[in-house]
């Protein structure tokens, strides 16, 4: 790992996943996890004040990145849930079929590397019943954007981690099994090939 992914990317993803207007799409998603969270891709964590604890009664973190993982001290002493890490990648997690309650993923789908395999490791950790909550930002609907995602990601993925600027979220989402409940799509504040966000939640396909 060199100097930059070390001590610098950590501090420019925080960054960038703490600017107002994403905090703003966090706090219509987190409140609604409910019972034991897994949070795939909990990075610095940026999503934990925003836990109620009248309802989460822990938060299971996967996250490979001992950098993100660091910067995330604070939040956690502060959080009002507790949160447990499971320092790994979100393909593989070592937990017992049906053993969480709510499955939330915000801005992580962007770089891991089989988003679908992730996804499908969720669905296979919740309870019957269980929930997904998913923000992420991805694919545009306008195909000039689209092509400028594809022109900026080959720099852009070196800056922000292996960040793809626009992948196709609700496919992915699809693809693993998930019957979307609830879906929100358009661009927020900021540069619109990184501004299309995909907000919802799922719950497991009867297929």
């Amino acid at each position: 790992m060199g100097f930059y992914n070390r001590y610098i990317m950590p501090r420019f993803v925080d960054f960038a996943c703490g600017m107002s207007m994403l905090t703003e799409q966090r706090e219509h998603v987190v409140p609604a996890a409910e019972g034991t969270v897994l949070e795939v891709g909990i990075g610095s964590g940026l999503n934990l004040p925003f836990y109620d604890p009248t309802r989460v009664e822990r938060v299971i973190g996967v996250e490979p990145d001992e950098g993100m993982w660091k910067r995330s001290a604070k939040r956690r002493a502060d959080a009002p849930v507790q949160v447990d890490r499971i320092p790994l990648c979100g393909e593989a997690i070592p937990l017992d079929d049906n053993s969480a309650d709510t499955a939330l993923i915000t801005y992580s789908m962007c770089t891991i590397k089989d988003p679908v395999a992730a996804l499908r490791e969720m669905r296979r950790i919740l309870k019957p019943g269980g929930r997904l909550l998913f923000l992420e930002h991805g694919a545009s609907s306008e195909a000039s954007v689209r092509k400028w995602q594809r022109r900026i990601d080959p720099i852009w993925k070196r800056l922000a981690g292996g960040c793809h600027s626009g992948r196709p979220i609700v496919d992915y989402v699809r693809d693993a099994g998930w019957q979307i409940e609830h879906l929100e799509q358009g661009y927020i504040r900021g540069p619109k090939v990184l501004a299309y966000e995909y907000r919802g939640s799922a719950f497991a396909s009867s297929n």
